[in-house]
């Protein structure tokens, strides 16, 4: 066998599984048919869940540096600035969810952090090296690369976005519509004479709901732009004059446009592979689910994907395998739904279709009801996510559950007393003694809002989320 794992695609998705299965010591390889690497922004938003999994990958250090948080966004109507407004309410960090607002980071840099963070593990993205063919039997998968290469490997990942070789060639249905009515004009320029520390929307006085958005890309001179287009602009110009004389009718022509990095005229193609497996090959990311711009799903779902199909690969163990596709394709359904819904609102016209609440930070999803989920009674119950909290230990050292998490183990938690396995820790009430595995609940916030009782055991999957809760007394 050449390798464990082969992986079709060097995007988001896939370079988050491949960590996952580097970090295992699981050998990889992660292909990709590009040339060079994309250097545009696209998914630029990155959730707050998505953040935590950066944190156990060990890249959040580097993506909170490079990112920033959200800006306000002035209203140009005219020539004239009537307004600020936030995309994201502020809310601020709890024990239990450190980071609660997103963070904007354009996926080229995002992708460049991953790819240096995988490169820690001696694995490398090859490039030109795209998938041409495969055979899978009872053992494993045969794939031949377009550089020439047979590849024996035991697993396929089809993480080659929505046009994906391996759905295609599997015969995977992508169900869904492509909305012909809905465009949207979208791409990355510099924008002289804009404040770079906002955002920036223009229209028209008379329409004040259509116009052009500018987003600033931290780290770089750019922004993205982003324009809805009038029905029987079926085919409008995406070069640099093109886009100045859309915003020029909009500003009165104060903004100078230049260094046009890419464009391209987007329409909704919403669509769901009728399956995520197919005996030895998995699919994730946009070869599995397509979402619209809106609300900033379709990257994060993607890295979530990859998240949780790593330690299964990892394992092996049929169970995991056959959990993938009901945990994940069960959740991608429900993100179209939230992406979906936005979409229409900002079709409508309507003012919050701008707006992104919590159902878009993906905190909320759960694997209730799933194969590794037994049922539960309680606020928190398998297939929850793990939340975090702050803790000390022995010494008095505030660590957080997250830490504690962080790796490639599951981890046990025991509430009082009780033995510990490896990997497990006993959490005892504030005012107690920390020895050995003991850390100390740090002022009553350990679980507390789930009503823990003395002697719970809960078992923390690798990817953070519970595996299973055994209530004490």
């Amino acid at each position: 066998m050449d390798t464990r794992v082969l992986i079709a695609g060097a995007g988001p998705t896939g370079l988050t599984l491949a960590i996952e299965l580097a970090r295992r010591c699981v050998p990889v390889r992660i292909a990709d048919k590009a040339e060079t690497y994309f250097a545009g922004s696209r998914g630029d938003g990155l959730q707050p869940r998505t953040l935590e999994v950066f944190e156990d990958l060990g890249v959040l250090d580097a993506v909170l540096a490079a990112g920033a948080a959200p800006v306000r966004m002035k209203i140009h109507l005219g020539d004239e600035v009537v307004g600020e407004r936030m995309m994201f309410d502020p809310v601020e960090p709890t024990p239990s969810r450190p980071y609660p607002t997103g963070w904007f980071l354009g996926q080229s840099q995002t992708e460049g952090i991953l790819r240096d963070r995988l490169a820690e593990f001696g694995v490398h993205v090859e490039l030109n090296s795209g998938l041409t063919g495969f055979e899978q039997d009872a053992d494993g998968v045969t794939a031949t690369l377009s550089t020439g290469e047979t590849v024996r490997a035991a697993y396929l990942v089809g993480a080659d976005g929505g046009k994906s070789f391996v759905r295609k060639a599997l015969g995977i249905a992508f169900e869904g519509t492509t909305d012909e009515s809905i465009r949207m004009l979208l791409g990355d320029v510099r924008a002289d004479g804009l404040d770079h520390g906002f955002g920036h929307w223009f229209a028209t006085p008379d329409e004040p709901m259509s116009g052009m958005m500018f987003s600033p890309l931290p780290g770089t001179p750019h922004f993205q732009f982003a324009a809805s287009l009038r029905e029987g602009e079926v085919d409008a110009e995406t070069a640099l004059p093109a886009v100045q004389a859309r915003l020029d009718a909009l500003s009165g022509g104060t903004v100078r446009l230049s260094d046009l990095a890419w464009s391209t005229v987007w329409r909704p193609n919403v669509r769901l592979a009728a399956r995520f497996r197919d005996g030895r090959v998995f699919l994730a990311g946009d070869a599995a689910h397509v979402h619209p711009p809106t609300g900033g799903q379709g990257l994060n779902t993607g890295v979530q994907d990859g998240y949780n199909l790593g330690w299964k690969l990892a394992d092996g163990a049929p169970e995991l395998l056959d959990s993938y596709e009901p945990e994940r394709r069960t959740v991608a359904a429900e993100v179209l739904g939230v992406s979906s819904e936005l979409l229409r609102k900002y079709a409508d016209g309507d003012e919050d279709a701008h707006k992104r609440g919590e159902d878009t930070h993906q905190l909320n999803i759960t694997y209730r009801g799933g194969p590794l989920s037994p049922p539960g009674t309680g606020a928190l119950r398998p297939g929850d996510r793990a939340p975090d909290a702050p803790l000390l230990d022995a010494n008095g050292k505030r660590v957080r559950l997250f830490e504690l998490f962080r790796g490639p183990h599951a981890t046990e938690l025991v509430f009082g007393d009780g033995p510990v396995g490896e990997n497990g820790y006993r959490i005892l009430p504030a005012g107690s003694v920390a020895t050995g595995p003991d850390l100390v609940d740090d002022g009553g916030h350990a679980y507390a809002a789930y009503e823990v009782r003395d002697g719970d055991r809960i078992l923390v999957r690798p990817d953070n989320y519970v595996w299973s809760v055994s209530r004490g007394s």
